[in-house]
């Protein structure tokens, strides 16, 4: 247990994240029951993660510090911002726009610090002349937590009307800083595959965030489209918003294809073998995304093609879920057995 708090990956609240969404889509597109249970277990994760991650804090500071200090895992971080908003979504959905905004605004104490701690950290203390050998797909876990933050505030202002006025601009602003975010960050990941050889310990699940980013890129303007047209800001930016909300959709639609590619170079023609890292719940994330924005910004903009699209999708991500969730428990169940043989540290995934 002393093991697992200290080397607690910092995307392990992924989970919380693939969960919750999940769960929204199934308050839509599934069964009642499924998206209950889900629930449920989101808000488990993140009890005992918190728990866990206050406990590395304390007890464990100098592993925070190597995460906070590694370009390719500290934009983990984020997963934090992105699971707190995620679960408030799927909160206010039940009901509970208290629980909601609470989160909200821990989601944003913690966005504030990562979003200038982080490349400040890269920017001052690095160890080396380049960061971009560090680039991975985990850095797009910044344009994710940004856009949760866009969406919760879209989603907080039915419940408190009279903050229209203070929320919206939040939602608009946020989603423009999240788009620009993105395209900043795609173009050093292109540079990466360009200039650093590829490995398959190095394309790791977190590449799939080059679609899960756009996806939630596409559920925060499709939130942003469904408030009232009188507000000022969205008469200022609805037209734009609608139109580069669609071409993100179709950017992240055009990935997919891609990550299957890669996805079957590394495991079918590199012979990497499908075993249980924490960075799936990355993976996860992008499908339940994926059908959660296709769905919404459908019905937003009466694109009907979207809606038969959207429930594939959620399906193929509840498949995703169950299967991460029997490796998680098998990884469980052979740790609880006895101990394992220690690997190699050049025979470890980087991700793990």
């Amino acid at each position: 247990m002393v093991l697992a708090i200290r080397d607690l990956h910092p995307s392990y609240f992924g989970y919380v994240m693939a969960t919750g969404i999940i769960s929204t889509a199934a308050f839509s597109l599934g069964p009642s029951w499924l998206s209950l249970a889900l629930l449920a277990a989101a808000v488990a994760g993140l009890v005992v993660l918190a728990a866990a991650l206050v406990l590395r804090l304390v007890y464990f500071r100098g592993a925070v510090a190597r995460d906070i200090h590694a370009p390719d895992r500290v934009f983990g971080f984020f997963t934090i911002t992105a699971g707190l908003d995620v679960l408030g979504v799927r909160l206010i959905l039940a009901g509970h726009p208290l629980a909601t905004a609470i989160l909200a605004c821990l989601a944003a104490a913690v966005w504030l610090l990562l979003t200038y701690g982080v490349p400040a950290s890269l920017l001052l203390t690095k160890a080396s002349d380049s960061v971009l050998g560090g680039v991975n797909g985990s850095w797009l876990l910044w344009i994710v937590a940004t856009q949760s933050l866009s969406i919760a505030a879209a989603i907080m202002i039915p419940a408190w009307p009279g903050l229209a006025g203070v929320l919206a601009p939040v939602a608009a602003g946020m989603w423009g800083v999240g788009v620009l975010i993105y395209l900043m960050v795609v173009t050093l990941i292109v540079l990466r595959w360009l200039t650093v050889p590829m490995t398959p310990a190095t394309l790791g699940p977190p590449y799939w965030i080059l679609m899960g980013a756009t996806a939630i890129s596409v559920l925060a303007g499709a939130r942003y489209l469904g408030l009232p047209g009188s507000l000022p800001v969205v008469r200022a930016t609805a037209g734009f918003v609608e139109g580069f909300t669609y071409t993100l959709w179709a950017f992240g639609t055009w990935w997919i294809p891609l990550l299957l590619i890669l996805g079957s170079w590394r495991h079918i023609r590199r012979h990497w073998p499908l075993s249980y890292e924490p960075t799936l719940w990355s993976m996860v994330f992008p499908l339940g995304m994926y059908s959660v924005a296709t769905a919404t910004f459908g019905t937003i903009t009466g694109l009907s093609f979207m809606a038969p699209l959207a429930r594939l999708m959620f399906w193929v991500a509840v498949l995703a879920w169950v299967l991460v969730a029997v490796a998680f428990v098998i990884r469980i169940t052979r740790r609880s057995r006895g101990p394992e043989t220690t690997a190699s540290p050049a025979a470890t995934s980087p991700a793990e």
